[in-house]
């Protein structure tokens, strides 16, 4: 059984940094890619970067583009979101999430963790 759970998350103050962790189960992260996304207060959620499970190649947003930094410990069986110099806009639920890597750039993976809170303010 296909299992995600996030950790992590909390509240920190703007230029702050934080790291989230997915950790998963029911699989190996060398068999489907994992994808943070987020949703923030009254908005849609957006896909935030990706890890392929082949290579562990890495994508990003553009507007975290430079600042996170997602990484896989194969050992551990867990994915990393590594966030520095946070803004008020990134305060949102971080998900993290698996499937096949198209699905998760197309934004409908099947399997989805519950959720971490993220909240950047002073």
């Amino acid at each position: 059984q296909v299992q995600l759970v996030e950790s992590g998350g909390g509240l920190v103050q703007p230029g702050g940094s934080l790291r989230l962790s997915c950790a998963a189960s029911g699989f190996t992260l060398d068999v489907y890619a994992i994808g943070w996304f987020r949703q923030a207060p009254g908005k849609e959620r957006e896909g935030v970067s990706c890890i392929r499970n082949s290579d562990g190649e890495t994508y990003y947003a553009d507007s975290v583009k430079g600042r996170f930094t997602i990484s896989r410990d194969n050992a551990k069986n867990t994915v990393y979101l590594q966030m520095n110099s946070l803004k008020p806009e990134d305060t949102a639920v971080y998900y993290c999430a698996t499937d096949h890597l198209s699905t998760i750039v197309a934004g409908t993976p099947h399997y989805w963790g519950k959720g971490t809170l993220v909240t950047v303010s002073s």
